[in-house]
């Protein structure tokens, strides 16, 4: 299976990031695909000084996999990576050895590090994100091994999303039979580089967005996809803030009481963090930063509604540039 693998890198102006990736993978001799997003820093360049096949995009341009998988037929497995990503030694061998083993399998993960996880409050966030349990799992990230049948079967990426996409493809391979895994070995490590408060606002902000596209794209389905989520961040974000704010005249001020809910949530997420394993300063700052997520993925899930009325479509959003 090994030798009908190839490695499709994504990336846009990830400058030594995307360097570091390719050379990650480069040992295993593998053919490697790069796909670029407009990147105005050189990146397609260095990928082909370094023997990969690119394909380039223009930001008007979705993203489609079978571009990529074009470049590198006869294939059976397909691992994807970030271009901010480094694949850790091993990990091809294992995300092998796991789909061999187990044919009903689509799709397998693993554990994602964060490379400077000490570095901002926002990379420890991201470090505690990708810190999931192994075992059969909903859905994968951005960095997974597919199969491909499995893969072409349920229709690739919808090219269509600016976000949640891998989650998206993980419930449609799942309708049709399919497992996804998550292995207990590392992965990837990443390099989030986030050292703004904007660059997070803006990344929460996008994902409340792929919430609320998700939720009205698969949340009348048997499992309510992104249902659960999309009403806690609208009661969260919009509906407590609204009324504790528009009621307070008519309640003198009763109404104010309902923002104590926030430290009350916080202090769930904390407890709930705690029970697994968390140590209390990232139990913290998740806590705080779940509760204020609130406020951008509400604004991503509005503007989600709003271009849904207007027949409109909104570009890739780019967190890590300001708009």
């Amino acid at each position: 299976m090994v030798s009908r693998l190839a490695v499709v890198a994504i990336g846009r102006n990830e400058g030594e990031r995307l360097l570091r990736c390719l050379d990650s993978v480069a040992p295993g001799g593998v053919p490697l695909v790069y796909v670029d997003s407009g990147s105005t820093d050189g990146s397609a360049e260095a990928a082909r000084l370094r023997g990969a096949s690119v394909v380039e995009l223009d930001l008007t341009t979705p993203f489609t996999a079978a571009r990529a998988l074009s470049l590198a037929p006869d294939l059976e497995l397909v691992q994807f990576v970030d271009g901010d990503c480094e694949v850790f030694p091993g990990w091809l061998d294992a995300g092998v050895r796991a789909l061999a083993e187990q044919p009903g399998v689509a799709a397998v993960c693993g554990r994602v590090r964060e490379r400077n996880r000490e570095a901002t409050v926002y990379n420890r966030l991201c470090d505690l994100e990708w810190d999931q349990p192994p075992g059969e799992t909903l859905a994968c990230g951005g960095n997974a091994l597919y199969r491909v049948r499995a893969f072409q079967e349920a229709g690739g990426f919808d090219p269509g999303l600016i976000g949640g996409e891998e989650p998206e493809l993980c419930v449609r391979l799942r309708r049709r039979g399919w497992k996804i895994l998550r292995l207990g070995h590392d992965m990837v490590w990443h390099d989030a580089a986030m050292t703004q408060f904007g660059q997070w606002w803006r990344r929460t902000l996008r994902g409340g967005w792929s919430f609320a596209e998700g939720a009205a794209m698969h949340g009348a389905s048997p499992e309510r996809h992104w249902v659960r989520e999309n009403r806690s961040i609208l009661f969260w974000g919009t509906l407590v803030p609204l009324a504790s704010l528009l009621l307070a005249v008519p309640s003198r001020g009763v109404s104010l009481l309902l923002l104590a809910g926030y430290p009350v949530l916080a202090r769930r997420i904390f407890r709930s963090a705690r029970r697994k394993g968390v140590a209390p300063p990232d139990a913290r700052a998740l806590a705080f930063f779940t509760v204020l997520g609130k406020f951008p993925q509400a604004i991503g899930q509005a503007q989600f509604a709003m271009m849904k009325v207007l027949g409109r479509r909104r570009r890739v959003v780019d967190w890590r540039v300001a708009p």
